[in-house]
């Protein structure tokens, strides 16, 4: 996502939060309804939130929490993270819902994801939607993925149509380890395309927990300190 420290805009109030929580209630309303197989939380701490290598937190902690249910060959969930821009506001709420499955050896998932943002200032326009198109396969004792994102009107008042697209791995070496990395690349029709990559390895403290350390970075230094290189911590709980 590409947030410079330096852009800057005006004006809106909380109404996006209420928009998030009714979407949530209403996907809880929908699980009762739809008797989901599965329904998981989750809550993690990170040292930085950053999404595709950009820090959404100015290099500060972060708490997030979310849940997800499934419906077959459906999902649907919703995601929320306190965030710093710099400005009013303050927290990132995600809904998100899709359908998973699998073709030809291929685990595919095909989506969407609204983002939105509580205490935005009047006019920043930072909400915004996302189409995902991903796929992966098992190869030996790895896992190979590939994954595309597309938003017809992408975060910020400054911004319009973006793609973002990426391809990933990940390898088991050793019982509760999991090796793991990923590069992408964003682009943006205001010209402020990027590179982006991260690798980390993740160890699995308990069924539940999950200690993760990676590190990310991006070719565009100069966008601001929210895309230089740095190294992460995360603890994850399940349930």
């Amino acid at each position: 996502m590409n947030r410079k420290p330096s852009f800057k805009a005006t004006g809106r109030n909380d109404a996006v939060f209420a928009i998030a929580c009714l979407a949530l209630l209403a996907g809880v309303g929908f699980c009762s309804q739809a008797k989901a197989q599965d329904v998981t939380g989750n809550v993690a701490v990170t040292s930085d939130y950053v999404f595709r290598g950009v820090s959404q937190t100015r290099e500060n902690p972060a708490i997030s929490a979310g849940v997800d249910a499934t419906f077959g060959d459906f999902y649907a969930g919703g995601w929320a993270s306190n965030v710093d821009f710099g400005d009013d506001t303050d927290a990132e709420v995600d809904v998100y819902g899709g359908w998973r499955s699998e073709l030809s050896g291929w685990a595919v998932d095909l989506g969407g994801v609204a983002y939105l943002y509580t205490g935005q200032p009047d006019g920043a326009d930072y909400d915004y939607v996302e189409l995902k198109a991903a796929a992966s396969r098992a190869v030996g004792p790895a896992t190979l993925g590939v994954a595309a994102y597309w938003s017809p009107d992408f975060f910020g008042a400054s911004e319009d149509e973006a793609t973002y697209l990426e391809a990933n791995a990940a390898f088991a070496p050793a019982d509760r380890w999991t090796v793991s990395g990923a590069v992408g690349r964003q682009w943006v029709s205001s010209d402020l395309d990027y590179t982006t990559w991260n690798a980390g390895v993740a160890f699995a403290l308990t069924d539940h927990l999950a200690l993760d350390v990676r590190y990310h970075d991006t070719d565009q230094h100069d966008f601001g300190e929210a895309y230089g290189a740095r190294a992460v911590a995360s603890l994850k709980a399940t349930f």
